[in-house]
């Protein structure tokens, strides 16, 4: 069955309800008209002017990206500034541009599930539930018994007990990073820890109620470091790009079952472009 962009939405609304994303961000279709036919999907981290290029040479009618394009209000939209040309081509190639961004982050079965599992946690917990700032842990497991606990984070329990370098070390490995920064002590063992991808420093506070020994973000800043080195705890910081990226190939494959289930006939794709902008020399 032939497939337009509103069948799109709704597909991604099934994977990541458009209600979950926070209250300052922008998530749904940015670009495009809902009755725009798709037969190509791509998928990727940015909607960049990169990955735009990629998409149309690829024959995509559709861009789905994590970071919302369009995430302040436009006064004006000039074609020679970086948003306006990435709007210029979308527009001009009729590529619809949608965005889930803190409901994919926050949703069950989402990023910060998907990242949480990666490294090898398990017994998952929201870290910072919606609505709630700097929850402790009791605050989490007294309202675990609510039919539906949203929220960004994930808390969780090691397989096995595991010292801090050599965890920050696993997980090198295991997402193929070229670097990894760790704070506090090497030897710290760490048999339960937090995580939240993208940009972590505004979890700190649920990081310390929820029982964990180490942290797993991006974006963490020096001050961070040092206050959880003082408080005996541990810090990992894999890059923005690293926390998320993984998502990409995840919600293509999601996006196939869905597709195979309705039986839309639309092509998905990731975008093979995308490089974390930080180079490591």
């Amino acid at each position: 069955m032939a497939a337009n962009v509103s069948d799109i939405v709704e597909v991604m609304e099934v994977i990541a309800p458009a209600h979950l994303a926070e209250e300052w961000d922008n998530v749904g279709l940015q670009i495009g008209d809902h009755r725009w036919p798709v037969k190509t999907l791509a998928v990727a981290l940015d909607a960049s002017l990169q990955t735009i290029e990629e998409s149309h040479n690829k024959n995509a009618d559709m861009l789905i990206s994590h970071h919302p394009l369009l995430f302040r209000p436009l006064t004006a939209i000039h074609f020679h500034t970086p948003i306006g040309s990435i709007i210029q081509r979308a527009v001009q190639y009729q590529m619809a541009v949608f965005a889930a961004h803190t409901n994919l982050d926050k949703t069950e079965g989402g990023l910060n599930d998907l990242f949480a599992r990666r490294i090898g946690l398990q017994n998952l917990k929201v870290l910072q539930i919606s609505g709630v700032s700097g929850n402790t842990g009791q605050t989490v497991n007294q309202l675990l018994d609510l039919e539906c606990v949203q929220g960004i984070g994930r808390v969780g329990d090691l397989k096995q007990a595991i010292e801090l370098q050599n965890l920050a070390a696993n997980i090198k490995k295991d997402l193929n990073l070229q670097k990894v920064k760790f704070a506090g002590k090497p030897d710290l063992v760490i048999t339960k820890a937090a995580v939240c991808t993208g940009s972590g420093s505004d979890l700190l506070k649920s990081f310390y109620a929820s029982g964990a020994q180490a942290y797993i973000s991006g974006d963490l800043k020096y001050h961070d470091a040092r206050d959880i080195e003082a408080a005996g705890l541990g810090i990992i910081d894999i890059g923005h790009f690293a926390s998320e990226h993984i998502v990409v190939a995840e919600l293509v494959k999601r996006l196939r079952t869905i597709f195979a289930e309705r039986q839309l006939e639309v092509d998905v794709f990731a975008c093979e472009i995308e490089e974390d902008p930080f180079v490591m020399i």
